[in-house]
């Protein structure tokens, strides 16, 4: 009786997906304490890439709110009448701080110019040249009074000047803190003086900080009048106009201020406008999330490094399993396949858990810091994927190894 054709041929091992996902699952059991130690890696790539991205986006928003505060309510005024008429002299008039402050939406305005002084004419808190108390190169503002209130000063000690002591020129000034530092001026209740040359000028205020112009914590401000007896207007123009209006009225403002100012000149100003908040708004989101989400990658890249060294050492410890398998029939990429579906399960497991904790971190800080929480719908749904993907990268070498164990040497061990 002949054999049917084809009957002493061997079967080749099958490895189906039901003894994939059983034999992955039954790996992973077998040693808890190193499947947590391989997931803890994913664990902290994904929320550390989760937490990142979600507190760029918190960050960038609160950044918004902070431009949208400052930036969009203020508006510059240039005196261009030099270049419109070489005799026109100082374009702003005496009373420009009024002029403004009449116009719709306008909070505050003042007028402000460098003061350029001769060589000789160093600020020292002595009246001996070269004397105690010469700190070198400090810069000297003329400023109309409601320069403060528009740059949003505020200050350690004493007072601004008022209307009264720009109307009469009156040697007074007010220095920023770094100027009293280095004249070492720490109190008012001397009622110390700083010297402009050999003209003296008694401080009645030291700014601390301030919100707009902050070269001002470096200078000597005196009243404008005073400057302008002094030393004369600012030649080829240099006088500027700072004026600071109520959330959403800076353009109103800024197609209205030069006629307000000169009726009968306003081609001799040059209004800035605020910076548009949308484009401003992109460029810093942008720049912080390329930052971001470069450390955010790198977080990652640590991660699959830990899975790939947990991983080789868990093939390194079941290299007499692996022969075993390997004896028994099964092939080289089912053992692959086996541990590219343990370390994928591994990188899955820990991208959910690493997902809600960065959503957690995310949403605790917001709280800390009274924020509203932004999270992209797209980075908490991605975050899992990119553990599953992490998983399997990671896994690829050690899986490579397991699959070329050779049976009888794996046995041997």
């Amino acid at each position: 009786m002949k054999r049917a054709r084809g009957a002493d041929r061997i079967r080749p091992s099958v490895f189906g997906w039901r003894d994939v996902l059983s034999e992955s699952l039954a790996g992973m059991l077998q040693r808890p304490g190193r499947s947590v130690l391989t997931a803890l890696g994913t664990v902290l790539g994904v929320g550390t890439f989760v937490a990142i991205l979600g507190l760029t986006a918190t960050t960038s928003s609160q950044i918004d709110t902070r431009f949208n505060a400052l930036s969009a309510t203020e508006v510059t005024v240039e005196d261009i009448a030099h270049e419109q008429n070489e005799f026109a002299g100082l374009a702003f008039p005496g009373d420009a701080d009024a002029r403004a402050e009449r116009l719709n939406g306008v909070e505050h305005a003042g007028v402000y110019w460098p003061v350029r002084l001769a060589p000789d004419q160093a600020v020292r808190s002595s009246a001996v040249v070269g004397g105690a108390g010469t700190a070198g190169t400090i810069g000297v503002v003329a400023a109309s009074p409601g320069m403060f209130a528009a740059a949003g000063t505020r200050l350690s000690e004493g007072r601004v000047y008022d209307n009264y002591a720009s109307d009469h020129a009156a040697p007074v000034a007010v220095i920023g803190a770094g100027v009293a530092e280095r004249l070492g001026i720490t109190t008012l209740e001397t009622r110390p003086a700083v010297f402009v040359g050999s003209q003296p000028f008694t401080v009645i205020g030291i700014v601390s900080d301030t919100d707009r112009k902050a070269d001002l914590l470096l200078s000597v401000v005196i009243p404008r009048t005073t400057a302008e007896r002094m030393w004369g207007s600012p030649e080829g123009g240099g006088a500027k106009m700072l004026i600071s209006t109520e959330l959403g009225a800076a353009s109103q403002v800024a197609g209205e201020a030069a006629t307000a100012l000169r009726p009968d000149h306003p081609e001799y100003f040059k209004v800035v406008p605020p910076p548009n908040p949308k484009v401003l708004r992109g460029k810093v989101g942008n720049d912080l999330s390329q930052l971001f989400l470069l450390l955010a990658t790198i977080c990652l890249v640590i991660g699959a490094v830990g899975i790939a060294n947990t991983t080789l050492v868990a093939v390194l410890e079941r290299t007499g399993e692996i022969g075993l398998r390997r004896a028994l029939g099964a092939r080289g990429r089912h053992i692959t396949v086996q541990f590219l579906a343990e370390s994928g399960a591994l990188g899955t497991l820990g991208g959910l858990v690493g997902t809600s904790l960065g959503v957690l971190t995310v949403v605790t800080v917001a709280a800390i810091r009274d924020w509203t929480p932004v999270i992209h719908p797209t980075t908490a749904a991605a975050a899992p994927v990119i553990g599953l993907v992490t998983g399997v990268v990671a896994g690829l070498y050690p899986a490579w190894r397991a699959a070329r164990i050779q049976p009888a040497e794996a046995l041997r061990r």
